[in-house]
């Protein structure tokens, strides 16, 4: 099939858009003998005079070949094999061509690998929307179009590659990404895509959970939240990603729209990016108008946090022992609504709200109680405090957020030293002062005891290394009946030094 190819002069893509750490990775492709095209959803974006998120390029090398090109290259992916080039924090992701991947043996459509590599043509059909599947060639600066995605991009229209049942069976989260998409973007989704999407929402409970509860986080980034939730209200998917947003939109919802819209409005007014907003401040702006119980809902929560950058931080303090000592009791809503929820929120982020919220109080009360800075300061969940009475807190939270940031408080993990390690800068006695320098070797060589060894009391603690002479000792006497001596055991403990006693004191034989 022969693509439809705008050259330079027929679109407005110029390369002082495009990332110029992406554009090394392009150029590299290209100089040595590889294609490489920008694609996805930085194409799409440029196209609508939008500024890209992610910059994702596709090449016809494979894996570990990019990865030969780049020293700062990772293999990343199990599902889908990814390299991620990395430059500092940012990551720009370099997949290969590839093909359909054909659906394993059963009725299920479901794809669970994806690393059969193709051609730029089987790419595209293989992507998930028309406005998806555009390419960027770095070598002759043009757009290309093997979908008709160009046509969907004028008429705003988001519309599945191929038959929308079937791409929806292969993977369940295009059905939220669909929606997501074109509230985003103010697009119409095409209308059989729609009835796929109601006649196979149930198929989304077949996709991993935490992936989906990734999909959530994005919607509630992008500033369009309330609109996304609501047609995911329409279309029936809402009522299987999480039931209480579905029976609340069912009803009135006020609570949960009015909050989702001034996330919306902090978004699009600009006060934060979207990687200025933490989960656990995406996760209470749905929860926290549900009244869900979040000390219940914690306790049901998993306990491992499944994202990498979250894995290694120290958890949030105990919420009842910051209750005490803010002085601010925590208050359990009255609806009883189930403890365990239908996405598995991390019990991080949800210990995090129910701190954030304790916080609230004392931070509109700064003007009032001059101790409340030196209460709060440093604490882990200022910050995440602070954006939530800014987001949540109406014109007076956001002066009052304006004021808390001009304090400039950064976030300090204090940790207390266990008793002891209190006394590391005391004057080391004699028996101490070998074992905190001496490392302990583990499979080495025993040392055989011999009759010429050293005294016992050089080996019994001090390593030899004693700086008062040790008296004579008289030579190892020999096992009984002639057996060899007994070899000693790999783990012995160690014996102090009769004589010592607050320091080390030894007589020495007289001149």
């Amino acid at each position: 099939m022969e693509p439809r190819v705008l050259p330079r002069s027929e679109h407005p893509i110029s390369r002082r858009n495009i990332d110029p750490d992406a554009l090394k990775v392009l150029y590299r492709l290209k100089n040595f003998g590889y294609l490489g095209y920008l694609v996805g959803g930085g194409v799409r974006d440029l196209m609508l005079a939008r500024t890209p998120k992610d910059f994702d390029i596709s090449t016809s090398a494979h894996p570990n070949q990019v990865k030969r090109l780049f020293r700062n290259c990772f293999i990343v992916g199990r599902r889908f094999r990814l390299a991620h080039v990395r430059f500092g924090k940012k990551v720009v992701e370099v997949s290969t061509f590839r093909k359909l991947a054909e659906p394993e043996q059963g009725e299920d459509l479901l794809i669970k690998r994806d690393n059969t590599f193709g051609t730029p043509e089987e790419d595209a059909f293989r992507r998930d929307f028309t406005v998806n599947a555009l390419f960027y060639d770095i070598a002759t600066f043009s757009v290309i179009d093997y979908v008709d995605g160009l046509r969907d991009l004028e008429s705003r229209t988001i519309r599945t590659i191929g038959d929308p049942g079937v791409r929806f069976r292969e993977d369940p989260v295009r059905m939220l990404r669909a929606v997501a998409l074109a509230c985003r973007l103010g697009f119409t989704i095409d209308p059989g895509s729609v009835e796929a999407i109601r006649a196979l929402r149930a198929e989304i409970l077949k996709s991993s959970p935490a992936r989906v509860l990734e999909e959530l986080y994005k919607i509630l980034r992008q500033g369009a939240a309330r609109s996304t939730f609501e047609k995911l209200h329409q279309v029936g998917l809402l009522a299987y990603i999480l039931p209480e947003a579905d029976a609340a939109l069912a009803g009135r919802g006020g609570a949960l729209r009015a909050s989702l819209e001034r996330l919306d409005a902090c978004r699009n007014e600009g006060l934060a990016t979207a990687d200025e907003l933490s989960t656990a401040v995406l996760a209470g702006t749905v929860l926290v108008p549900l009244g869900v119980s979040l000390k219940r809902a914690a306790v049901m929560a998993p306990a491992r946090d499944h994202r990498r950058e979250e894995a290694h931080r120290p958890p949030p303090p105990d919420p009842g022992a910051e209750s005490r000592r803010l002085g601010v009791p925590e208050a359990e809503p009255e609806a009883t609504l189930p403890a365990a929820l239908a996405l598995p929120f991390a019990r991080r982020d949800l210990n995090q709200v129910r701190l954030m919220l304790l916080a609230q109080p004392r931070l509109r009360a700064v003007h009032a109680e001059p101790g409340v800075v030196e209460l709060l300061g440093g604490r882990p969940y200022l910050e995440d405090a602070v954006r939530w009475l800014e987001i949540h807190g109406g014109d007076e939270g956001r002066e009052l957020a304006l004021h808390w940031r001009s304090l400039d408080l950064a976030p300090v993990t204090v940790v207390e030293a266990p008793a002891e390690e209190e006394a590391d800068e005391a004057e080391p006695t004699a028996d101490e002062a070998p074992r905190s320098s001496r490392r302990r070797r583990r499979g080495g060589r025993r040392r055989r005891a011999t009759g010429t060894d050293a005294a016992p009391g050089a080996d019994a603690g001090t390593g030899g290394s004693s700086p008062v002479a040790e008296p004579a000792a008289a030579p190892a006497q020999p096992a009984a009946d002639g057996e060899a001596p007994r070899k000693r055991r790999r783990r012995r403990r160690r014996r102090r030094p009769a004589a010592v006693a607050g320091t080390a004191k030894v007589d020495t034989p007289a001149e």
